[in-house]
């Protein structure tokens, strides 16, 4: 009897994956073998329930590549640092005769995939297809996480009303973003909308930064919009801000709750509320405190929108090659899309062999790319604060002295990129 296939989705939702589930189920199915479905991640599996591997037919897939979400859940469940989870996972899948897994997820789901296959040895091979909005996967040519083309574009709409709202009302907004620990869809987002700023982590490199410091760049790009008549604007921030932040200046992210990755459940934890806070203290010590700041999360909201049809193309390849890579003999291989090929990246190359975590693709802060963003976005710079008539503006709407306004505003002022940057692209 040919060995059965099964499939798992971990982590957080993004659109296209049931495009890879319905292709993998087809093309699995149509070379003879048995396909299941396993509910709710590594969840139930892992505590031992047997109703949550269920098999999947080609009718239960055959259109489910156009919706969002996933027909067979998901979960952030870690059963890797467990033996008895391993051991519930190893039972089940024997018993369904499972030989080859396919994963979907991030690189908490390929680590454990990882993990899944090291614990059952030659009796099961596995694939990982890399799924994340954050597009922070390590992937060949520099290409695309699925689901992140569709959540950008989401996210961009969403922005785009917010700017014009912005103008209307006369009042900033700072949206927040998701991005764990990288900033590709905060950037990509207020590229694409034409956002007043983007902020993200990448910038700061290693270190930690006080709330206060990123509190001090939106207000410092406040203040010289406010001083060409432009009392308002959007800030698109990457919520991987907060891994940055000290803990000695913000004491809540101490106590802040954490998945079974141990990462911040950004949802439990406001960082936009924080930064309100903060931006009001100083505008309200500036004489501002009339200028309004309102934090929004844009995460939920793209998570499980329909894909786009790159997304959808997209994934339908992808779940179609993790069966022939399993099918022709592969093991331990993430599949990537490379042109109109594709290609299994082997684990050794993406997941790190002491820490069992996967490798994260951060954006790049010397590429042309993050240098034209910067340009057509407005910050505080060096090259203003040496401006002694614009810094004596500066002083005179927040009632402080030039000297103030150069010491306080030092610490977040940037070099420009470009020598043509600064300039405004929306009125």
């Amino acid at each position: 009897m040919k060995k059965a296939f099964a499939i798992v989705v971990g982590g957080g939702p993004a659109p296209g994956i049931n495009g890879v589930i319905s292709a993998a189920t087809i093309e699995a199915i149509n070379a003879g073998h048995r396909v299941y479905g396993i509910k709710h991640g590594f969840k139930r599996i892992a505590s031992g329930d047997e109703e949550s591997i269920q098999e999947l037919r080609i009718s239960d897939v055959a259109w489910v590549h156009r919706e969002g979400g996933s027909i067979l859940s998901t979960s952030r469940s870690n059963p890797r640092a467990y033996p008895d989870m391993m051991s519930n996972i190893s039972k089940i899948l024997k018993e369904k005769n499972v030989g080859y897994l396919i994963t979907i997820g991030g690189d908490g789901t390929a680590a454990c995939a990882n993990a899944i296959s090291d614990a059952l040895g030659n009796e099961i091979t596995v694939t990982h297809v890399p799924k994340t909005i954050d597009n922070d996967l390590p992937l060949p040519a520099e290409y695309s996480t699925f689901g992140f083309q569709t959540a950008r574009e989401a996210g961009t709409e969403i922005v785009k009303t917010l700017l014009v709202d912005a103008k209307t009302t006369s009042r900033w907004y700072m949206v927040v973003a998701m991005g764990r620990k990288a900033g590709h869809l905060a950037l990509g987002i207020g590229v694409a909308a034409g956002a007043t700023l983007s902020i993200i982590p990448e910038e700061f490199k290693e270190k930690k930064v006080s709330l206060q410091t990123i509190s001090d760049i939106i207000v410092g790009s406040l203040i010289k919009r406010y001083l060409t008549g432009r009392p308002y604007g959007v800030a698109v921030l990457a919520e991987g801000l907060a891994g940055k932040i000290d803990p000695e200046t913000l004491p809540e992210l101490k106590d802040a709750e954490r998945d079974h990755f141990g990462n911040i459940r950004f949802a439990e934890f406001d960082f936009g509320e924080f930064l309100k806070k903060s931006m009001r203290t100083t505008l309200a010590e500036f004489g501002l405190a009339e200028l309004l700041a309102i934090p929004k999360n844009v995460g939920y909201e793209l998570r499980c929108r329909p894909p786009i049809p790159f997304d959808q193309e997209y994934t339908r390849m992808l779940g179609f090659g993790a069966v022939h890579f399993l099918l022709k003999g592969g093991d331990k291989g993430m599949i990537a899309k490379v042109g109109a090929s594709l290609k299994a990246v082997p684990f050794s190359e993406f997941i790190d062999h002491d820490t069992g975590k996967a490798k994260v693709r951060m954006v790049d802060t010397d590429s042309d790319y993050y240098n034209m963003a910067r340009s057509f976005q407005i910050r505080l710079t060096e090259q203003d604060l040496d401006n002694k008539e614009f810094v004596a503006k500066f002083a005179t709407l927040i009632n402080k002295t030039p000297e103030f306004v150069v010491s306080r505003f030092a610490p977040v002022a940037s070099v420009m990129p470009s020598t043509l940057g600064g300039a405004e692209v929306w009125v």
